[in-house]
């Protein structure tokens, strides 16, 4: 598959969990004005066994053939082998450092969202509504362009220009009490998220070997979410310390553009020299 397909792919994927996230509500809040909400429930809970029944009818195998004798391995070993590679590869190094930074500043833009729309912008219910349902649409209006945005530009420039729009319409907001502003950056933060994220995994999947990517891709999932509780707690500390809800977004925005620039430095900023031939075919 070449790099314009998996992004492709991957952009279409997260557009599609992103319009999931705008219906999804939409549909619920249709729904119980016509159905009980115990038959609500239940309905819910038979759209997840009939996720899992059509994953289980898929029968076609993904992975390339191979006829090596595969050794037997554990739990335990797939974790030792998943950290010697991300600890080797100097870019998944990177990506994974800076994963673990941006989970720990990111959460608190969501979990005090509410709070920064009443007391900064005076937002209404409908209001906040509004801003949960543009940064989705921001996300999926930017992640099925993702292919045509990249061709640009190199892709750790791509990831790390993405990070930096993302801290910048995080820390617009904080400068003004315009609403509708606040409902523009939200938008554009939704997208350059989406950016990011789609262009981060694509770019890990385009380096780690095949038979690696599921190791490595759990490995850097259980170490880098580890860090989101412990900077949401901190940040609504701040908030409360501060209590400048407008100062901590800025501070945060400004520290999430800082570091993204800072990160062009390491090898993710120069990530071409180090993807395999085979992501060209």
């Amino acid at each position: 598959m070449s790099r314009d397909d998996l992004l492709r792919a991957n952009g279409y994927i997260q557009a599609s969990y992103s319009m999931a996230k705008v219906i999804g509500p939409l549909l619920a809040g249709l729904l119980i004005l016509l159905v009980p909400l115990p038959m609500l429930m239940l309905v819910d809970a038979a759209s997840f066994l009939l996720s899992a029944s059509s994953l289980l009818l898929i029968s076609t195998g993904f992975n390339t053939a191979s006829t090596e004798k595969k050794a037997p391995t554990s739990i335990r070993r797939d974790i030792i082998d998943g950290l010697r590679y991300v600890m080797r590869q100097p870019v998944i190094r990177s990506i994974t450092l800076l994963l673990l930074l941006m989970n720990f500043l990111l959460p608190t833009t969501g979990a005090q969202l509410v709070l920064f729309a009443k007391q900064w912008f005076v937002a209404s219910n409908t209001q906040i509504g509004l801003l949960y349902a543009s940064s989705s649409a921001g996300t999926a209006l930017f992640a099925i362009s993702v292919s045509r945005l990249r061709k640009r530009v190199p892709f750790g420039v791509f990831v790390l220009g993405s990070l930096m729009l993302e801290g910048l319409f995080t820390a617009l907001p904080a400068l003004t009490h315009q609403y509708w502003l606040f409902l523009l950056c939200w938008l554009l933060r939704g997208g350059a998220d989406a950016l990011f994220i789609v262009g981060t995994y694509s770019l890990t999947q385009h380096i780690v070997p095949n038979h690696m990517l599921g190791r490595v891709l759990t490995f850097i999932r259980v170490l880098t979410w580890s860090t989101a509780s412990v900077g949401a707690l901190l940040g609504g500390f701040a908030v409360e310390q501060t209590r400048n809800v407008g100062l901590v977004y800025g501070a945060i925005g400004t520290m999430v553009l800082f570091a993204a620039c800072m990160f062009l430095l390491t090898p993710l900023g120069s990530s071409e020299r180090f993807i395999p031939d085979r992501a060209h075919r």
